[in-house]
């Protein structure tokens, strides 16, 4: 588990003041209903290349706020995002929320849940 500074986490945790959160049981439990949704990667390059789940659209936390629009133009659309861990995906959340997305959800526990998941992974 990464050690985070104190001044990373006192902005993750503001943003996570603002937005929805869900954790991977109830992800799951989401995909299970087949509720329409877009499961995002906003994880480095590098680490998208190493392993990611099948099917999940990678826009980098580094280029998210400038290719958004263009990538999913549906500010309406249900948005799933993850990183590593659910800190990086929580400040994402919150910009999409300030650039009118009305449904960025931040994957707590991000990556590190999801490949022991079960799920189908690349």
């Amino acid at each position: 588990m990464k050690h985070h500074s104190p001044g990373f986490l006192a902005i993750v945790n503001d943003a996570k003041s603002r937005i929805e959160e869900i954790d991977l049981p109830a992800y799951l439990a989401l995909r299970q209903a087949g509720e329409p949704h877009i499961l995002v990667d906003v994880r480095e390059e590098s680490e998208f290349a190493a392993g990611h789940v099948k099917g999940a659209v990678h826009l980098g936390k580094g280029v998210i706020e400038r290719d958004i629009e263009n990538a999913i133009p549906d500010k309406n659309q249900k948005l799933v995002l993850y990183c590593g861990g659910g800190f990086r995906s929580a400040l994402v959340a919150d910009n999409l929320r300030k650039m009118g997305y009305t449904a960025p959800i931040n994957l707590d526990g991000g990556w590190r849940a999801l490949k022991e998941s079960g799920l189908e992974l690349e």
